[in-house]
């Protein structure tokens, strides 16, 4: 509005915000227009579509801004198609508040040029994919697996850590590894978490029964838990000769943090150490590990949708 468009709008449970044109229904709010911007929820998506596609003039585009899915933005663009139509997929890369328009997009699919040039004249930062719909919200919602997985997982820590009465020593510990991030800590987390996966899959364990004691729902904790337990899953089996090479890949590499070697019995860790200070003691047992072990230490609203007329 503020860069000259003559913006009209319809959403059934809110009234329009100021210098929007009020209407009463989806086809009013479209009709006549060159451009429409759909932005209500997935779940509404193509019922905003095959609501108005009967008002809609030839020539006009429809834009569907909507957090869907890719099969979404696909049928989508097959009932635009239907009724010739384009359909352009328009994924909002960071929040609208603060943004308005600015906030950063992507584009794909039929007349993603065209809607992002009429986009661009009123100030909005946008990427054209080369594509068809669906792919915009494909990269999205890769995105939203990790950040909004990783701001989930950051909620529920917090809570226990709260329900613990230890979250003003959590919040800071988060802040800094976060601040610490870098190029390489993606792939460091990545071969991590699948060498270790057997040992994590029982701390996560060990963790989702912490936050049931402390009342909190350990939802992210137990998602861990089944993800760690899958990757581990996928390991070859070991059998014969090959036993030992995947146990000690387990627990990591000879020159990894915690190395093994000579520890491929079932006894604990512990049990051995134990065993090593009290050898002059008693003798050890046959099913005993060997003395000589090697250790490494550890380093340190819905918004119906908006129709976009561009002057």
């Amino acid at each position: 509005m503020a860069a000259g468009a003559v913006v009209r709008g319809f959403d059934p449970k809110a009234p329009p915000p100021a210098g929007v044109i009020g209407t009463g229904s989806d086809a009013e709010a479209v009709t006549g227009a060159g451009l429409v911007l759909s932005v209500n929820s997935a779940g509404e998506a193509v019922a905003a579509f095959t609501a108005s596609v009967s008002a809609l003039a030839p020539g006009t585009i429809w834009a569907d801004l909507n957090t869907a899915s890719p099969a979404v933005k696909q049928r989508l663009a097959e009932l635009g198609r239907e009724h010739a139509v384009p359909v352009t997929d328009i994924a909002m890369m960071a929040p609208v508040p603060g943004n308005g328009l600015r906030v950063p997009m992507l584009a794909s699919g039929d007349a993603a040029e065209q809607v992002a040039a009429a986009l661009r004249g009123c100030g909005a930062d946008i990427e054209v994919l080369d594509g068809p719909a669906g792919l915009a919200a494909t990269r999205k919602l890769l995105r939203s697996v990790f950040y909004k997985g990783m701001a989930a997982s950051i909620v529920e820590a917090l809570e226990a850590a709260r329900a613990a009465g230890l979250e003003d020593w959590l919040r800071p510990h988060i802040a800094e590894d976060l601040a610490k991030a870098d190029a390489s800590t993606v792939q460091r987390i990545v071969t991590g978490t699948r060498q270790h996966a057997v040992r994590r899959s029982h701390e996560m364990a060990a963790a989702a029964e912490m936050l049931t004691d402390l009342g909190v729902q350990p939802i992210m904790a137990d998602a861990s838990r089944a993800l760690h337990e899958r990757l581990a899953a996928e390991e070859p089996p070991s059998s014969g000769s090959q036993q030992e090479a995947p146990r000690a890949n387990r627990f990591g590499p000879d020159n990894g943090p915690l190395c093994t070697r000579g520890c491929i019995q079932r006894s604990t860790l512990l049990h051995r150490l134990a065993t090593r200070d009290n050898s002059k003691k008693r003798s050890r047992p046959t099913h005993e590990a060997p003395a000589s072990i090697g250790v490494r230490r550890l380093p340190a609203p819905r918004a119906k949708y908006l129709d976009v007329e561009i002057l």
